[in-house]
C-alpha cells in the first residue's frame, strides 16, 4: 500500500518512533513517506496524522481512502491536549491509545482499534514518551496488517475535554511535598517546561532525573 506519515512538527518527541514506524512498513512492503507539510500528503491509500499540531482539512484528507489519527486517551473521554500528561496528573496508571478516523470534528471520528498503556508509576517524561510511541507505532502496524478485514465503530459515552497545557502548568507549591507533587515532577519536560517554584520572591528552577540507588 501507498502510506503517508504525517508529522507537522518535526521537533516533537514522537519523531524518532515515526522513522521507526516507516522503516517498519517499508520492511513490510509497503511505500511509507514521512513528511513534514501538508502540502507533502501524497495520494494514496492511507495517511496517518501523528503528533500533529495542525487540523488536517478535508481535500488533505480525501488524498487518500482513509486518514487516521492515534490519541492517548478512551475517546469520546480525554479529547485534546496533552492526554496522556492529563492521565499521569490524574493519577492513572494505565492509559488507552485510540486510532480513528481524521474527520472535521476534532477527535470524534470512527474508532478502529485500541490499545493500552501500563505504568510502574515511577517513568519519567522521556520514559513515558518510550512507551506512548512503541504502543502506538504497535497500533498502526495492527491497523495496516487488519486493514482489508477491519471496520471502525461509532463512538459512544460522555466526551471529555483536555485543555491545552503552558509551562505555567509545571509551577510546583513550596508549601506540599514532593510525594504529593511527584507525578506533575514526572511530566516536565527539564528543557523546554521545566518544573518550577516561587520562594521568597524568587523563582527556582528544578530540573529531574533518574539516579542510581
Amino acid at each position: 500500500m501507498i502510506i503517508t506519515l504525517l508529522m507537522d512538527n518535526p521537533t516533537s518527541w514522537y519523531y524518532p518512533h515515526a522513522q521507526a514506524l516507516q522503516k517498519a512498513l517499508i520492511e513490510r512492503g509497503h511505500e511509507a513517506a514521512l513528511v513534514h507539510d501538508i502540502a507533502e500528503v501524497v495520494e494514496g491509500d492511507l495517511a496517518f496524522f501523528l503528533s500533529c499540531e495542525k487540523i488536517i482539512k478535508k481535500e488533505i484528507r480525501a488524498r487518500n481512502k482513509l486518514s487516521l489519527v492515534a490519541h492517548s486517551s478512551d475517546l469520546p473521554s480525554g479529547k485534546g491536549w496533552s492526554p496522556l500528561t492529563w492521565a499521569i496528573l490524574e493519577g492513572k496508571s494505565e492509559v488507552t491509545n485510540t486510532l480513528f478516523e481524521a474527520v472535521d470534528k476534532v477527535d470524534a471520528g470512527k474508532i478502529y482499534l485500541q490499545n493500552t498503556m501500563r505504568f510502574a508509576g515511577h517513568e519519567l517524561l522521556p520514559e513515558l514518551h518510550a512507551i506512548q510511541g512503541t504502543k502506538i507505532n504497535e497500533l498502526v502496524l495492527e491497523f495496516v496488517e487488519q486493514y482489508s478485514a477491519i471496520t471502525g465503530r461509532e463512538q459512544r459515552g460522555e466526551e471529555s475535554f483536555y485543555r491545552k497545557r503552558t509551562p505555567e502548568d509545571s509551577e510546583l507549591d513550596p508549601n506540599k511535598t514532593i510525594a504529593e507533587q511527584f507525578n506533575l515532577l514526572r511530566v516536565t519536560d527539564n528543557e523546554k517546561y521545566p518544573a518550577f517554584l516561587r520562594y521568597r520572591g524568587k523563582k527556582y528552577i528544578l530540573k529531574i532525573d533518574k539516579g542510581e540507588l
